[in-house]
């Protein structure tokens, strides 16, 4: 469903304590009043989502990390997506701060690091009633409504690249040091744990992601200049199907699932918004079995008799307007790749997880199946733009 008010949730995957959970949100949590009744989110890969109601009917949301033994821990990161809700939030209600500067997000309630509650570390924020889109095509809307709601979610990320991590007391949220080199060393080492996550059925790994080594050698040897834009804060997940939308109109209300934020590159939010620009998804699903059993993943606009909602370039142009970057942005062709390759690793992730049984959503050994082709999508994007990896690069 393209528009499907608030995710969908339904029976509880991952269980809490809700008696304990109850005790807690009675001394802690003004707003929320309990009992409440518990459903898990449908979406969210990583860490387990719910939904709260209390006893007036209100409704609010619980995020919280997957519970046993953990592969990385740089991941699930729960305590760092409140950090950067709460700073945003703040940003937000100044009365300095202009419609065009606000960065929608939900207001987070409160933080737990106590285990004993339920577990593992939470927290509680609103609930925004809205639409969440999983098929970037928008098969419900109008052109017109297509058009303004990839307008807005291009324009929602360019007001979180225009703010200066110090300005909203960001500063420490992450190192000064440049992004892409970071990630290629982290990202690296956490690929290489994932490879090696055996099953605890079939006593198989779960394996490399195609070409890694190489991939990797590129990409060190062809870093972009971050001068360009500087540090921001970046959300690391910005897409489509993480941006709550206004159940009627045509704009973002809220900026979902921050568990990959960091300081960094704004770039990459952007690569990794525009995907569906890349993907031609008859010819995907022709070449993969696996993609033609997930209609939602991997939908692009690339061999669609359908037409684009409006054109990347003008999407870029709208981004460089309100962030005063240069248009057109030449790094763009590396940022895709890396982003697409950093999809795969995600995807090889979720499948460890299936192998170990820690996955939180019912499609994860589905999910984790994909991790392969989308690094071999990583390479074609680069070569299709520069030939051979191993020739000089073009860009």
């Amino acid at each position: 469903m393209s528009g499907n008010a608030g995710g969908g949730y339904g029976d509880v995957r991952a269980s809490i304590d809700v008696a304990s959970l109850n005790r807690y949100l009675a001394t802690h949590v003004p707003a929320v009043q309990p009992p409440v009744a518990i459903k898990q989110f449908k979406f969210g890969q990583s860490n387990p989502t719910y939904l709260l109601t209390d006893a007036c009917r209100q409704r609010f949301v619980l995020r919280k990390k997957p519970a046993g033994a953990l592969l990385s821990k740089t991941a699930h990161q729960i305590e760092r997506e409140y950090t950067v809700l709460h700073a945003l939030h703040t940003h937000n209600c100044r009365p300095s701060t202009t419609p065009d500067q606000r960065v929608p997000v939900p207001e987070p309630f409160v933080l737990c690091r106590d285990v004993s509650v339920i577990g593992t570390p939470f927290y509680i924020m609103e609930f925004l009633d809205g639409r969440l889109f999983t098929d970037p095509t928008m098969p419900s809307l109008s052109p017109k409504d297509r058009r303004q709601c990839w307008l807005s979610a291009v324009r929602s990320l360019a007001a979180l690249s225009s703010l200066s991590p110090s300005a909203i007391g960001l500063d420490s949220y992450g190192p000064h040091t440049p992004y892409f080199p970071r990630q290629i060393k982290s990202l690296s080492k956490i690929s290489a744990a994932q490879a090696s996550a055996v099953d605890v059925d079939t006593k198989e790994p779960v394996g490399n992601i195609p070409r890694f080594h190489e991939m990797i050698t590129w990409y060190s040897n062809h870093l972009p200049d971050e001068n360009k834009t500087g540090l921001r804060v970046v959300h690391g997940d910005y897409k489509l199907d993480n941006l709550m939308f206004h159940p009627t109109e045509n704009r973002v209300i809220g900026i979902l699932d921050w568990e990959l934020s960091t300081l960094g590159s704004p770039l990459v939010d952007f690569a990794n918004l525009t995907q569906p620009w890349l993907i031609d998804s008859k010819r995907m699903a022709e070449e993969n079995p696996s993609v033609r059993s997930m209609p939602n993943v991997f939908v692009g606009f690339r061999g669609s008799a359908n037409p684009e909602p409006i054109s990347v370039e003008e999407l870029e142009r709208e981004y460089c307007h309100i962030t005063k970057y240069t248009y057109p942005i030449r790094e763009m062709t590396f940022v895709r790749s890396w982003m697409l390759f950093r999809l795969s690793i995600i995807a090889q992730g979720i499948a460890a997880r299936h192998a170990r049984r820690q996955a939180s959503s019912a499609m994860a050994e589905s999910y984790g199946e994909l991790f392969p082709v989308i690094g071999d999508l990583a390479i074609g994007v680069l070569e299709e733009s520069i030939g051979n990896l191993n020739e000089k690069s073009k860009l």
